[in-house]
């Protein structure tokens, strides 16, 4: 079993506006920056070989946080399609984004956007070298990553609440078996302030 820690890029003036940022490349904002600043990885991870996604948010986080990773295209976020730049309350009363689209779980998608499902397509063979290469890993990634890796680990098909609430601002843990079968150790480990 391999030693696997991920966890989301610093706030964004996006994420601050519920904006969908998907594939669109936003940096961090200002406040996203003061808050990663104050972030601290367990001691135990800081040798472990670091990847982030390429986009600017996570690549700036993995950064301040003194990583200098290597870009896994693979962990970038979930594509949103026609709904990127967008904002939740919008799709929500222009009846865009409605209960019963939202109940597909893993299979819920954007027009011309990914579903989890997908986002699960390209992180399964990511897993598969994790576990075959044996070397512990951290990444630095996005929500919807995230979400899909803990539903590959836990079965849970996105459809109402997860056993676990993903929170900002911590770190999850994972093992990853030798075929790439991830499994929780623990979930939402703060990461400490300086």
């Amino acid at each position: 079993m391999t030693d696997l820690i991920i966890l989301r890029h610093g706030p964004t003036a996006w994420n601050a506006a519920h904006r969908l940022q998907g594939g669109i490349d936003e940096p961090l904002s200002d406040e996203g920056r003061a808050r990663v600043a104050t972030w601290r990885l367990p001691p135990d991870v800081l040798d472990y070989r670091w990847v982030a996604s390429p986009k600017r948010r996570a690549w700036e986080t993995a950064r301040l946080l003194g990583l200098d990773p290597a870009p896994e295209p693979r962990l970038v976020e979930m594509g949103w399609g026609e709904w990127e730049g967008r904002l939740l309350e919008e799709l929500r009363s222009s009846g865009a984004l409605t209960a019963d689209r939202e109940r597909m779980g893993l299979d819920f998608r954007a027009p011309g956007g990914e579903s989890p499902r997908d986002v699960q397509s390209r992180l399964i063979p990511w897993l598969a070298e994790v576990g075959a290469g044996g070397v512990p890993t951290g990444a630095v990634a996005h929500n919807g990553v995230m979400r899909a890796l803990y539903a590959l680990a836990t079965g849970w098909d996105m459809v109402g609440k997860p056993a676990h609430r993903l929170t900002d601002g911590c770190a999850h843990r994972f093992r990853v078996a030798e075929d790439g079968a991830p499994s929780v150790v623990a979930m939402n480990v703060p990461l400490t302030e300086r």
